[in-house]
Parts: C-alpha cells; sequence; structure tokens
C-alpha cells in the first residue's frame, strides 16, 4: 500500500499543481527539498532565492509600498476581495495540497484554507472602517483627531503547521491598511506557498492595476528569515514559531526600532470541574490534543482533574484515545496523521522518557509503522505534578494530566507555565467560569471548548513567552499601521495646552 501511494502522490502533485498554476521551473530545478510526511517521499526539488534576489524584492516591496499606500482603502479592498474568489474556487485543490505537503488531515486541510477565505471576507470589509477617533480639546477653535496610515513593507515568516493560513492572517490585513508584504514560509512547506502565491496573483491580474511586487514569496532557509528581520525597508516582522526563535527575532528587530508580531510557543491547560458536563470535555479535550497530532500552537498540553472526577474521566481518555484512527490522512478514515519528519519523533520520545523519569504514568506514544514516515499513537501521561517536561511545550501529541482539588491553587498552577496563549476551563458553575476568565493570564480563555479552534474575529495571540502579538480579527489591524495625532486650529488665536502662557 505505502508504494502504491507514494506512487500516486507523485503524479498527484503534479497535476494538483498545474491546476493551482505553479511553474513548473519553480518546483523541478531547484535545491530545495520538499518532503511528504504522509510516506517520507520526496516531491519536489524547489528553487531558493540567493542574497541579489532578495534584494531585489525587498527593493520591489519598498517600490511597491509607495505606490499602494496611495490607493484608497476600499479599492485595496477589492484585491483581497478578488484573492478570496480565487481561493473559494482552488479550495479543494490546496486543502489537499496542504495534507500531502503538512500531513494535516482533509477536514483540517479544507478548514485551513476556509480560514484563509474567511480573513479575505472580515479583511475586505475592514476596508471601509479603518477607524481613527475625533478628540476632545481643551482649546477653543481647535479639533484633534487621531488617523492611521499605511506603515510600510510587511514580513511574513510562518510555521509548517499552519503553512498557508497564517501567512492569509497577516497579508490579508496589511493589504487592505497600504502595505506590501514579503513572504519566508517554512523549508518544511515550499509547495503550498508556491501554490497561495500562484492563487493570489490570478487575483492581482483580475485586478489589473496594482504594482509589480506587492506580494512577493521568498522561498529559502534561514539567510531568508534573517533578511527580512536585518533590513530596514521592513517596518514590521510576523514571525510564527518557536519560543526559541523569538529570543532571536525580537532583539534584531528592536535593535533597528522595527516591529515585530511574534507568535510562538503554547503549553496550553485546560480545567475540568466537578460540575462540567463531561461529555463535552471529553470531546474538547480529545479534539485538542490529538488534532493535526498535536503539532498546533493552541494544542491542549495541560489537563487539571478534580479529584472528585479523575479516575473516571481518565478511563473515557483511555479508551478514546485507543479508539482513535492514526495512518495516512489519504488512505481511510483517520482522526490523526504523522508527526512532520524524524526529529519531531525524536523529541517526542525524549519528552515521554522524561516523564517517566520524574514519576509519570504513560499510555500510548508508541510508534506506528516504520521508514520514514512517523505515525505514533497519541500520548495520554498521568503526572503526579507539574514538573519536568510539562513545564515545557513538546509539538506532539501529548496530554499531561494531573489531579486537583481547589480551584484557586489549580488556576495558580495552570498560570505557573512560560508561555501564555490558549487556556480552558469546562464548569456550569458560573462563578468558576468568571473567575477562570479573570485569573488566566493567557491571550485565550475559554470557557466550556478547548484550547484549539479559534476563529478570525478575534485577535489570536498570547502573553509571555507567547510573544505578545496578536493577529487577525479584532483591532489587529493596527498593528499594521502606523498612527498620527492631528490638531487644527481654526481659530485667530492662539492658545497653548495646560494654560501654559508664552507672548512675544
Amino acid at each position: 500500500m505505502k508504494g502504491q501511494t507514494m506512487v500516486q502522490l507523485g503524479q498527484d502533485i503534479g497535476s494538483l499543481l498545474d491546476r493551482l498554476g505553479v511553474e513548473r521551473a519553480l518546483w523541478c530545478d531547484g535545491s530545495m527539498p520538499s518532503v511528504t510526511p504522509l510516506t517520507g517521499e520526496q516531491l519536489a526539488m524547489v528553487r531558493v532565492v540567493d542574497a541579489a534576489a532578495i534584494d531585489e524584492t525587498l527593493g520591489q516591496a519598498s517600490a511597491a509600498f509607495r505606490a499602494w499606500r496611495n490607493v484608497p482603502a476600499p479599492r485595496r479592498g477589492e484585491l483581497v476581495r478578488l484573492w478570496g474568489e480565487e481561493l473559494r474556487a482552488a479550495k479543494d485543490d490546496l486543502a489537499r495540497l496542504v495534507t500531502i505537503e503538512a500531513g494535516k488531515i482533509p477536514s483540517e486541510g479544507a478548514g485551513e484554507v476556509q480560514e484563509m477565505i474567511d480573513i479575505c471576507d472580515f479583511a475586505v470589509g475592514l476596508s471601509r472602517q479603518l477607524y481613527g477617533l475625533t478628540i476632545a480639546t481643551e482649546r477653543p477653535g481647535h479639533r484633534m483627531m487621531e488617523v492611521w496610515h499605511p506603515l510600510g513593507v510587511v514580513g511574513v515568516i510562518s510555521a509548517f503547521n499552519f503553512p498557508v493560513a497564517v501567512w492569509a492572517w497577516n497579508a490579508a490585513l496589511a493589504l487592505v491598511c497600504g502595505n506590501s508584504v514579503v513572504w519566508k514560509p517554512s523549508e518544511k512547506t515550499p509547495l503550498t506557498a508556491l501554490a497561495t502565491q500562484a492563487i493570489f496573483e490570478r487575483a492581482v491580474a483580475r485586478f489589473g492595476d496594482a504594482p509589480e511586487g506587492l506580494a512577493q514569496l521568498l522561498i529559502g532557509g534561514r539567510e531568508a528569515g534573517e533578511a527580512l528581520v536585518d533590513d530596514k525597508r521592513v517596518a514590521l516582522v510576523s514571525a510564527t514559531g518557536s519560543t526559541r526563535m523569538g529570543r532571536a527575532v525580537a532583539p534584531r528587530l528592536a535593535q533597528r526600532f522595527a516591529r515585530a508580531i511574534l507568535e510562538l510557543g503554547g503549553n496550553n491547560g485546560v480545567i475540568v470541574a466537578p460540575s462540567a458536563d463531561l461529555d463535552l470535555a471529553l470531546r474538547g479535550v480529545a479534539f485538542g490534543a490529538m488534532g493535526t497530532a498535536g503539532q498546533r500552537c493552541t494544542t491542549t498540553r495541560r489537563l487539571f482533574l478534580h479529584d472528585s472526577i479523575y479516575d473516571g474521566f481518565v478511563a473515557k481518555l483511555k479508551a478514546a484515545y485507543a479508539s482513535v484512527g492514526v495512518g495516512n490522512p489519504l488512505e481511510g478514515e483517520v482522526l490523526v496523521g504523522p508527526l512532520i519528519d524524524r526529529a519531531a519523533y525524536e523529541m517526542m520520545q525524549d519528552a515521554l522518557a522524561a516523564a517517566k523519569a520524574v514519576g509519570g504514568v504513560v499510555h500510548g506514544g508508541e510508534r506506528v509503522g516504520e521508514g520514514e514516515s512517523f505515525y505514533v499513537k497519541p500520548a495520554l501521561v498521568e503526572m503526579p505534578g507539574q514538573v519536568g517536561p510539562v513545564l515545557e511545550e513538546t509539538f506532539a501529541p501529548i496530554l499531561y494530566v494531573m489531579r486537583y482539588d481547589d480551584l484557586d491553587a489549580v488556576i495558580a498552577l495552570h498560570n505557573d507555565v512560560a508561555a501564555g496563549l490558549s487556556s480552558a476551563i469546562f464548569t456550569t458553575d458560573m462563578r468558576e467560569a468568571e473567575r477562570f476568565l479573570v485569573a488566566s493570564d493567557c491571550g485565550i480563555a475559554n470557557v466550556n471548548l478547548g484550547t484549539s479552534g479559534a476563529e478570525i474575529g478575534g485577535a489570536f495571540g498570547g502573553e509571555k513567552e507567547t510573544g505578545g502579538g496578536r493577529e487577525s480579527g479584532s483591532d489587529s489591524w493596527k498593528a499594521y499601521m502606523r498612527r498620527a495625532t492631528n490638531t487644527v486650529n481654526y481659530s485667530d488665536t492662539l492658545p497653548l495646552a495646560q494654560g501654559v502662557s508664552f507672548e512675544i
């Protein structure tokens, strides 16, 4: 079966990329391999950029910004509307490519493309709502107002686990705000990036008068990302990745006073209270912990169960873990696909060994199959406390389970990790819910739903070592613009603020 799948994938990639409009020269004659985690097969050799091409790209992006910022915002929104139409037409093909290159099950691949469509819809509306404020002034005959202007070139660095949606979150907002965009995707998912760029370029062709180089792609390694971080022509870098990556990026951006949107690690916790709807909690925890094979920044990694429900809930979780399908998502009805590569598998096994060393009882975590694809059974680990690997994010399907008996104490324990992305409580007690929402130190706090599955309408991001950035909905658009306070004196006198007198 594996050999047949490899042949099918080799044929599928060529036809998929042709339908998506990707030039064959870009993926047939390069130096960067694209490898599918489904089988470990090499799919393509992608062409990468060199230093000269990076410099040329940033020069074009800078020139494109100077032209695009003068286009009225609703007209900029028209480009994003057309982009959304092209995404709708290509949804099935792009979703399948996400499954092949990133390993997601088909419904998650389709969901990621739907996120792109949704953020386009959001941004089109936003293009007519880039509102400032009229501010009360203490000086007679004056008017004070706050206005927002385009910022500049926006650099986007994305990760393999959301190979297309995260770029769209940034690009759709940046474009309607009047900026140009340069995207450096993960080295592990270059084909989805090429396809996404081809879809966008079809929208540009329909739009008709967008400046050349408005949204560009840099396929390459670390040096391409470093160029975005260090080049003074890039006003903002939105970077998604590990906390380690953020520690390297943030000081370099700060050194040149550039802006940063950092979406880094997440060690997300769920509390299940005695009053909870346990069937609802079971579904929420299972998806949060096992979805995308544990390779989401919002994956549920820590579970706190009240003593009174611990034994029964763990038994149900074990049954759910034992029954979930693990395997190639193109070959059957499975819910858990592969880890991205061998390194991810080895990190998972190291974390499980560390958990055992401090008294953890591991259920699952075994490898399924062999070869160069890495499928594993999701692991449920009963821990004596929040120690050892529980304090760190391991990008794999590991759920650490712990007991608690006091709500305030467990909320404090929940907050006592370095990251602060997503959190949840399952309870039917309104007081418990509100106490949790007030006390959780995460950027996302939910009641009676899990840590994964955020909608585009809310600002996405977290606190502490998650980086503090916000993308997608709410007023995240303000990060892609510069604010100016304007005061107009329409009187024939010059009163000074705060009662200052300066007569000459």
